[in-house]
C-alpha cells in the first residue's frame, strides 16, 4: 500500500474560502503535471506556491483556478512526495478536481492514511500520531496544549526513557544468567529490587495522571442537583455567562435535564442542569426527576445546591443520603438573604463534602466554585501546567499491564527466585511499553488507532 499514491479532500465539507486536496506518494508530482497548467511556465518548483488552473486533459476544460504546492519528501507530513491543491471552497470544485486526481493515478485515501504513512515511514511514533486526533478535537486551550506537547513527543520521550532503564536491567540480568562464573560485577537482588522499584514508581506516577488526563481530553461531567427553586438554573447561567436555562420563582420549571459544554479555567466541562428533586404527581416532572438521579449517579462531580434561607426539607435530606460525598461540592446558596442554615450544620451532615457559600443574585462565590472544579480535576497529583499526563485509554491499559509485570518481578526478586523467571516479567513490561509508542504493536492495533481519523488526515 505504501507504493500507491493516495489522495483525499483535506478540508471539512461545505462552503468556504478554500478547499484543499492532498496527494501523497511517488506519483504525486506526475499526477499534478497532467492536470495543472501554471500561469507562468516552469513555476512549479519544490515548496513554492504556484498559481494556475486545473484543466481536464480530455476536454481541455478549466475546472478551477487554484494555487498548488509540491513538496518533495522526506521532509513532508507523510515523509513522501506531497502535493496540495488549494481550490475554491465549494463541493463541486473539490469533487471534480479530486476525480481528475483519481483518474490519473491516485487512489482514494483511507481514513487517517496520511498520518498512518507518517507513522510507518518513521516521522511520527504511535503516540504522536494519536495526538494528531486530539489536536483536531481539542475544545479548550488546556486540551490543545496537552495534545500539542504529546504531538511534539513529550510523552513518547518519557516512555523511551523508562524503556532505556529497563534495557539496562535486562542486560544485567542476562549477563548474570549467561556468565554466572565469570569474574564480573555481580548483580545483587537488592540492587535489582531497587532498580525495579524505580521503574514502578515512574509507571505509577504516569497512571496517577490518568484520571486528570481523561478529564482534560473528554471533559468533566458535572451534575447540578437540588430541590426545586434553590438556584440550579441560575448557577448554570452564571457558569455559562449567558441565560441558557429558564429561571422563575415557580418550582419545577426545569422538567428535563439540560446539557451544556463550557470551559472552566481551561478544563472542558459538560454541565447538566437537572430537574428539581421532590415529590410530585406530574408524570412529566417525575420522568425528569428520574433522569436527574441517573445524571448525578454517572457524574464525575456533583454540585448539590441548598437554599440557606430555608430550613432543610425532606427533599434535601433525601439528596444527602443519595450523593457520594467524595465527589460532591455543596453550594450553600442565597447567603444574601436572612440565613436559616449555617455552614456548620451542613458540615456536620456532610463531613466529607466540599462546601462553599454563594449568592447567585450577587454572583458572590462563583469564582470559588470554578476554583473547586479546577481542584477536583488536578487533585494535587498533577501540576496545573504539566503536559506529562496519560490522556489515552489505550495508553492507560498498557501502563496498567506493564505495572503488573513489574510488580510480579519485584515480588519474585524479594523471594530471590531464579533470574530467568524475573527476566520474563521484566521483558513483558518492556514489550508492553513498546506497544504505546508503536515499536512492538500489532497490525490490528495500528489499524484500530487510525480508524479514528477523518479522511484527508
Amino acid at each position: 500500500m505504501l507504493e500507491e499514491t493516495i489522495a483525499a479532500i483535506a478540508t471539512p465539507p461545505g462552503e468556504g474560502g478554500i478547499g484543499i486536496i492532498r496527494i501523497s506518494g511517488e506519483e504525486s508530482k506526475s499526477i499534478l503535471d497532467k492536470i495543472f497548467v501554471p500561469v507562468n511556465e516552469n513555476s512549479l518548483e519544490n515548496r513554492k506556491l504556484a498559481y494556475g488552473n486545473i484543466v481536464d486533459p480530455s476536454s481541455k476544460k478549466i475546472i478551477d483556478e487554484v494555487l498548488c504546492v509540491f513538496m518533495r519528501g522526506p521532509k513532508t507530513y507523510t515523509a513522501e512526495d506531497v502535493v496540495e491543491i488549494n481550490c475554491h471552497g465549494g463541493m463541486v470544485s473539490l469533487r471534480k478536481t479530486l476525480e481528475l486526481v483519481l483518474n490519473h493515478g491516485a487512489r482514494m485515501a483511507e481514513p487517517g492514511e496520511f498520518t498512518k504513512r507518517a507513522f510507518l515511514n518513521g516521522r511520527l511514533d504511535l503516540t504522536q500520531a494519536e495526538a494528531v486526533v486530539d489536536v483536531i478535537k481539542a475544545k479548550t486551550d488546556r486540551t490543545f496544549d496537552v495534545a500539542m506537547d504529546q504531538l511534539e513527543g513529550v510523552f513518547s520521550k518519557k516512555i523511551r526513557d523508562i524503556r532505556k532503564k529497563m534495557v539496562d536491567i535486562l542486560v544485567n540480568i542476562t549477563v548474570n544468567i549467561d556468565y554466572p562464573d565469570e569474574d564480573i560485577e555481580q548483580i545483587t537482588y537488592d540492587n535489582l529490587e531497587k532498580d525495579l522499584e524505580e521503574v514502578r514508581a515512574e509507571l505509577e506516577k504516569l497512571l496517577a495522571s490518568a484520571d486528570t488526563g481523561r478529564i482534560i481530553q473528554e471533559g468533566l461531567n458535572v451534575a447540578i442537583i437540588g430541590k426545586p427553586n434553590v438556584g440550579k438554573s441560575s448557577l448554570m447561567n452564571s457558569l455559562l455567562k449567558e441565560a441558557r436555562a429558564i429561571v422563575t420563582e415557580i418550582p419545577g420549571t426545569t422538567r428535563d435535564t439540560i446539557e451544556e459544554h463550557l470551559s472552566v479555567r481551561g478544563i472542558p466541562v459538560r454541565l447538566t442542569d437537572t430537574a428539581g428533586i421532590r415529590e410530585t404527581s406530574d408524570i412529566v416532572e417525575k420522568m425528569g426527576i428520574e433522569k436527574s438521579k441517573e445524571s448525578f449517579n454517572n457524574a464525575d462531580m456533583v454540585i448539590f445546591i441548598v437554599d440557606s434561607s430555608r430550613e432543610l426539607s425532606d427533599e434535601d435530606r433525601e439528596i444527602m443520603e443519595l450523593i457520594d460525598q467524595e465527589k460532591s461540592l455543596v453550594v450553600l446558596n442565597k447567603i444574601d438573604l436572612d440565613r436559616v442554615i449555617t455552614l456548620e450544620e451542613i458540615e456536620a451532615k456532610l463531613p466529607h463534602a466540599v462546601i462553599v457559600e454563594t449568592s447567585m443574585a450577587t454572583q458572590e462565590g462563583i469564582n470559588l466554585i470554578e476554583e473547586k472544579i479546577e481542584e477536583k480535576v488536578y487533585g494535587g497529583s498533577v501540576s496545573h501546567g504539566s503536559s506529562m499526563m496519560v490522556t489515552n485509554v489505550r495508553h492507560k491499559n498498557i501502563l496498567e499491564k506493564a505495572e503488573r509485570s513489574i510488580a510480579d518481578a519485584i515480588g519474585m526478586t524479594k523471594m530471590m527466585e531464579a533470574l530467568e523467571f524475573i527476566e520474563i516479567d521484566v521483558n513483558s513490561c518492556y514489550e508492553a511499553l513498546g506497544e504505546i509508542i508503536g515499536e512492538t504493536v500489532q497490525d490490528d492495533i495500528i489499524n484500530e488507532v487510525f480508524a479514528r481519523f477523518c479522511l484527508g488526515k
